[in-house]
């Protein structure tokens, strides 16, 4: 590797730890990690969060993992807090495609992708 590649990928990696951190953050992101989000595929969903999130450069957006949200034939399950608010908006059955639209539509713009929601699934 060149010195180039090796500053882009050590660029890349601070990116994710920022984003994995507290520090500021209006959003933060939780993706349901226990065994049963796993199962269903939550993992190739967090990767998503983070990858659009850094391409992006959002600076005000924490991804996290958490356990079991509760709902499990929901799973995948991820919830959007803002933090200044304490208001969540509850997505489920997630992919890694509707991942990058949550991040696109409700990070981003502030639109909350309802289809996606809780409310429209259950």
């Amino acid at each position: 590797k060149t010195l180039a590649e090796l500053q882009a990928i050590r660029d890349k990696a601070r990116m994710q730890v920022g984003l994995r951190s507290e520090g500021g953050a209006e959003l933060r992101v939780q993706v349901g990690m226990a065994t049963c989000g796993i199962a269903a595929g939550a993992r190739p969903v967090l990767n998503a969060f983070v990858e659009e999130a850094a391409k992006r450069g959002l600076q005000n957006v924490m991804i996290t993992q958490t356990g079991c949200i509760g709902i499990c034939q929901f799973e995948p399950v991820v919830e959007v807090v803002n933090t200044k608010d304490g208001s969540k908006v509850t997505y489920v059955k997630m992919t890694a495609e509707k991942a990058v639209r949550v991040v696109n539509d409700h990070l981003v713009n502030g639109n909350v992708v309802t289809e996606f929601t809780i409310g429209a699934n259950s």
